[in-house]
């Protein structure tokens, strides 16, 4: 990835390569040119303050050109990037940067009184580098060298590229290792199979802390030479204008923010009314829940293809996708026919099958674990010994995600997951999928958002209960809500009370941390469901 920016810097050195909105919506632009001089300066500075091949560099900031600028200096003299989200607590920070072993943290100067109280306890953790503002005390990223001359450690595939850690929903967050092979595979297959080139540009909204954001929206159009839109953060009202005033090919997303462009609209958003979208092909969508009404209710008011697709930390980014030449009328089969929308066939470089718990593939149709393989799967869990025996007990790469597999007409298989096999409810010994309720919630009149949510029961061991968070300026009524569940759902399957709440959580990024609502039922325990 170094040596590629290095040639376009040499190749291209006036084109635009990052774009960056900030959070007022002003504008400053970054050539391949200034943007490898940049790194080469940054990469003296690492050099001279002791950081070399196979150390951890830990980030903590927010989208901004400085820490894409700071990703790539570190892998410039061979150490691995530990990028952390700038929203966590103090508890997982710090064990962040001590379970990785961070050498150097690059952060910002309104997070500095976050990472002080920590230093402390942080005895592997010798320098803390500063942008923005300077203060006494800290290097800053501006002391670097303006005429550098650093040998740089240039990676090589095996090489560790970064450690990005898990959401950690449940217990100690696992360390993700990618390497750079990991990195530069799965960047070309998500070119080659969006067909992008030389000039293209996509747009983030996405947080540069997660492998979406940096796969996708930053190493993708550097391995095909074009520019990637930076956004400090999504914004609803500015979104489509960016998309045609930047002249964007491909934005990537997540379901989350295909429900609050579809809310803009309906409070009156001018969307993409009177926008020339004419160079604007589709939206990458994953890594969250998507349902069929969703997909297919965005792509009618807004006449804009969504591309979904599926992937995790574990396997770089994107595993699969949709293919994005099919005809409407298929693509809209995949997408509504099946009660969960398809998440597409394999990239070439990887292999996708259902497991059962024994590591048995099962026939088409048949629900089961998605595994994967492939040299996009990650080369292992960091210090987790028995994380990767599990992970890996079958010989691929086990998601801890329920799906199943159907034949295509052009003979390849499209994949489809209906939940975490975590957040199954297990109902009197039967299995309920919440994303099946889920779809059925969110087509329910008045309902703004709805999740299925599984919470103990005397009884059944688990029961259905919903979480809704209502439209604005409407008061759903809880048994209307059962009342439409039970019109579209077997008994079983049917949410047995309803909650309503202000907003659904959910991850940095728009991940539902649906698991986090059980305690709202607890209530219910001992309640008799029967009619």
């Amino acid at each position: 990835m170094v040596s590629l920016l290095a040639r376009r810097a040499v190749e291209h050195p006036g084109r635009d390569w990052l774009v960056h909105i900030d959070g007022s919506g002003g504008r400053d632009v970054l050539d391949y040119g200034a943007a490898g001089a940049r790194v080469a300066a940054l990469a003296a500075l690492l050099s001279a303050l002791g950081v070399g091949r196979g150390d951890r560099v830990a980030t903590l900031a927010h989208n901004h050109p400085d820490t894409v600028l700071q990703y790539f200096a570190a892998w410039a003299v061979g150490a691995c990037v530990v990028p952390l989200n700038a929203g966590e607590d103090p508890e997982r920070i710090a064990y962040v940067l001590d379970h990785s072993r961070a050498k150097l943290l690059f952060t910002r100067a309104e997070y500095l009184g976050r990472v002080e109280p920590l230093r402390a306890g942080l005895p592997l953790l010798r320098d803390v580098v500063l942008a923005g503002d300077r203060r006494r005390g800290y290097a800053h990223v501006d002391d670097a060298p303006l005429a550098p001359n650093v040998a740089t450690a240039a990676p090589v595939a095996d090489d560790e590229a970064l450690i990005v850690y898990t959401s950690g929903t449940t217990g100690r967050p696992k360390g993700v290792v990618l390497t750079h092979g990991n990195l530069l595979v799965d960047a070309r297959q998500i070119a080659a199979w969006h067909a992008l080139g030389p000039g293209d540009r996509l747009m983030c909204v996405l947080p540069i802390h997660h492998v979406n954001g940096i796969v996708v929206t930053l190493v993708t159009p550097l391995v095909c030479g074009g520019a990637v839109v930076l956004c400090r953060r999504f914004r609803t009202g500015s979104f489509f204008p960016l998309l045609a005033r930047e002249r964007v090919q491909v934005v990537s997303v997540v379901p989350t923010l295909l429900a609050f462009l579809l809310q803009g609209a309906d409070k009156g958003a001018a969307a993409t009314r009177g926008l020339d979208l004419s160079g604007f092909r589709h939206l990458i969508c994953g890594a969250g829940p998507l349902t069929c009404e969703l997909a297919l209710r965005f792509e009618a008011r807004f006449g804009l293809r969504i591309v979904h697709g599926y992937g995790l930390s574990e396997t770089t980014c994107y595993a699969c996708f949709l293919p994005v030449d099919l005809p409407p009328d298929e693509h809209r089969a995949w997408l509504g026919d099946h009660g969960f929308p398809s998440i597409g066939t394999p990239l070439p470089a990887n292999e996708m099958a259902i497991h059962d718990a024994h590591g048995i593939a099962l026939p088409a149709g048949a629900r089961g674990e998605i595994v994967i393989r492939g040299s996009t799967v990650m080369a292992g869990y960091h210090d987790a010994d028995e994380a990767n025996r599990q992970a890996f007990a079958h010989g691929w790469f086990r998601s801890g995600d329920e799906g199943f597999r159907l034949p295509g007409r052009d003979g390849r298989p499209y994949f489809f997951i209906t939940g975490r096999l975590k957040e199954l409810i297990i109902r009197g010994g039967v299995n309920v999928s919440p994303l099946e309720v889920d779809e059925v919630l969110m087509s329910a009149p008045g309902v703004k958002a709805g999740l299925a949510v599984g919470f103990a029961h005397d009884v059944y061991g688990e029961e259905v209960g919903a979480f809704v968070v209502p439209l604005p300026g409407t008061r759903p009524d809880a048994g209307a809500v059962l009342d439409f569940c039970r019109s579209a759902l077997p008994r079983h399957k049917c949410p047995k009370v309803v909650v309503f709440g202000d907003e659904v959580p959910t991850t940095s990024t728009g991940k539902y941390r649906r698991n986090q609502l059980r305690p709202l039922f607890e209530a219910w325990r001992g309640a008799d469901f029967r009619d």
